[in-house]
């Protein structure tokens, strides 16, 4: 369950989707090629690791590149590698900055969040107050919590979604089959319903104290949702007015 944190991060290619020429034929190319590719490099890297040092050994370090190297002699080179992962964190966190501040801005055009979160600079026409906003949460939370506890709650949080992304898949290719779909999950409901079960698997995997920790975070979102959110809503305000 903490693996997948590895995995965390292809999503927020959809994201982009209104930012994107063809959307309907880029994305799936993106992510799906994005996945495929970093999962190769992944089985790649771990067979070349564990041919160069015992599997055993690694569970002494958390930087198994460096350590492998330092292990056969390459000191050089396990330093170069160690400030490369740490120059490389730039972009990981350029792309969940990227993906977390678009997701608050779709959030508050659609009448959920307040309208701060929706504004976009003039001449760039991006949410620049929501990304400085999501980069201090972000860097507090970083600060104040052990890297572990952020990660397990991450995962948690992108389980659920995963979750609810597969079942609305089901439900929405049952109550609108004529609806007209550019991109269409193969092999529905085969694909969702193992989706929904090994993120399950995964979240019950995970820390009791974690699963306590995203309880209190739905809490906060549903009272946000409740009291702002569900009043201020694009869809319930239209539902009303065809009422």
């Amino acid at each position: 369950a903490i693996v997948f944190f590895a995995y965390i991060g292809f999503d927020a290619v959809s994201t982009a989707a209104e930012e994107v020429r063809n959307p309907q034929k880029d994305l799936p190319i993106g992510i799906i090629g994005s996945l495929t590719v970093s999962t190769l490099l992944y089985i790649v890297v771990s067979a070349v690791l564990t041919g160069l040092v015992s599997y055993l050994l690694f569970k002494q370090t958390n930087a198994p590149v460096a350590f492998a190297l330092e292990e056969i002699g390459i000191t050089w080179g396990s330093e170069l590698v160690a400030i490369g992962a740490i120059c490389g964190i730039t972009s990981v966190l350029l792309v969940l900055l990227f993906g977390q501040s678009r997701i608050f801005f779709a959030m508050a055009r659609d009448g959920l969040l307040p309208q701060f979160f929706s504004t976009v600079h003039p001449r760039f026409h991006t949410p620049v107050k929501v990304t400085l906003l999501v980069g201090i949460v972000t860097a507090a939370i970083a600060s104040l919590l052990p890297l572990e506890a952020v990660a397990e709650l991450v995962n948690i949080g992108t389980l659920a979604a995963f979750i609810i992304v597969a079942a609305a898949v089901i439900v929405l290719r049952r109550t609108q089959p004529g609806l007209e779909r550019p991109f269409r999950v193969p092999f529905v409901p085969v694909i969702p319903a193992l989706c929904i079960l090994s993120c399950g698997y995964l979240i019950l995997a995970l820390p009791t104290v974690t699963h306590a920790r995203f309880v209190i975070w739905l809490f906060i979102g549903l009272v946000i949702y409740f009291f702002y959110g569900r009043h201020h809503s694009a869809l319930s305000r239209k539902t009303e007015n065809e009422g």
